[in-house]
């Protein structure tokens, strides 16, 4: 049986993620390019390296 602090808590940590998430840049947006131009390279992921290269240096004319 699910209790009412386990959907408290549920719902709280729900939120906090939905609050992060809201404040992260869009990817490929100016303010996502000077953000990942101002972290360490190290940190990285693959796939922020990828659309680093595809959205910040090598701008694409048709989006």
């Amino acid at each position: 049986m699910i209790n009412s602090r386990t959907i408290l808590k549920t719902a709280f940590v729900s939120l906090v993620l939905i609050g992060v998430s809201a404040c992260t840049p869009e990817v490929g947006s100016p303010k996502w390019c000077k953000a990942m131009k101002e972290k360490p390279k190290g940190d990285w992921t693959v796939n922020e390296s990828k659309d680093y290269l595809k959205h910040c240096l090598i701008k694409d004319d048709d989006n």
